[in-house]
C-alpha cells in the first residue's frame, strides 16, 4: 500500500504535488495498534513514548509500541494532535478527558 501525502497535510487533504512524499506501508502496519495507555519519557536527546495496551481488570499491560523521536519532533507531533483534536471536537463534538486511571503505579520488567 502507497499513500501520498503533502508536507504537514493529512491524506483528507488536497495533494500538493511540489512538496509530496510518497509512503509505503506493509499490511501488518497499516492495520495499527491498539493503545489505550500512553507513556512518555525523555531526556536532552529524544523523547520516547510507549504505547501500551492494558487490558480491564488485570494488573498487567503490554507495550505494543515504542517510538522515539527528536524534541523537534516531539514538538510537531504535539502540534499536529492538537489541530486534529481541534478538528475532530469541531466536526463530533468535546471529548471528555476525565483521567480514568487515578494512582497507577508503573513498572518496567
Amino acid at each position: 500500500m502507497t499513500e501520498e501525502i503533502g508536507n504537514g497535510q493529512d491524506k483528507s487533504q488536497k495533494k500538493d504535488t511540489k512538496n509530496s512524499i510518497q509512503l509505503d506501508i506493509n499490511d501488518e502496519i497499516a492495520q495499527g495498534i491498539y493503545s489505550n495507555l500512553a507513556l512518555s519519557n525523555f531526556n536532552q536527546e529524544e523523547v520516547v513514548i510507549d504505547f501500551v495496551y492494558l487490558q480491564p481488570h488485570v494488573n498487567k499491560g503490554k507495550v505494543a509500541s515504542r517510538v522515539i523521536l527528536s524534541p523537534k519532533n516531539a514538538k510537531r507531533l504535539a502540534i499536529m494532535l492538537q489541530d486534529q483534536i481541534k478538528k475532530y471536537e469541531d466536526k463530533i463534538g468535546p471529548i471528555d478527558d476525565t483521567p480514568q486511571l487515578p494512582g497507577i503505579n508503573l513498572s518496567f520488567n
